[in-house]
């Protein structure tokens, strides 16, 4: 029931964007058009990407972004697919590494292009496992197979 009313609450929100229209973030401002200060790009993770951290996140990726986002990273969730959207492909190690950790707490935070903010939804402590589960889908993907 619950992943019922995620669902249809982010249905709800993306209801209203098009492809010309983009989410704002808590200034009021699109969030494209944000711009990211050297401060929140050199801001570095004070939450260590632990078993408990990965555990935590993965309940909010689950329940928030995994109908965009895709359960494996792969930004091919139901809902991205069925909106032709195109959300980042988390498993791209190298597309990855073109974030600091500080940016991508910018970007759950305050949203970008359709991606709707996790705001004052979450926490920043829950943000930052966000970051640190994010970044999990390309480790695994660059992990040597198993012996």
């Amino acid at each position: 029931m619950r992943k019922y009313f995620a669902v249809l609450a982010i249905c709800t929100v993306f209801s209203g964007i098009s492809s010309a229209q983009e989410t704002k973030n808590e200034q009021g401002k699109p969030a494209a058009d944000q711009k990211v200060s050297p401060e929140v790009v050199n801001r570095k993770n004070p939450v260590v990407p632990s078993a408990s951290s990965l555990a935590e996140a993965k309940k909010i990726f689950t329940v928030d972004c995994v109908m965009c986002h895709g359960q494996e990273g792969d930004g091919k969730g139901e809902l991205a697919v069925s909106m032709k959207l195109t959300p980042p492909d988390y498993r791209n190690e190298a597309a990855m590494n073109k974030f600091t950790d500080g940016e991508l707490f910018d970007i759950i935070t305050n949203g970008k292009g359709g991606m709707p903010p996790e705001g004052k939804r979450a926490t920043p402590e829950q943000i930052w496992d966000l970051v640190n589960y994010v970044r999990s889908f390309a480790q695994k993907k660059s992990s040597p197979p198993a012996k």
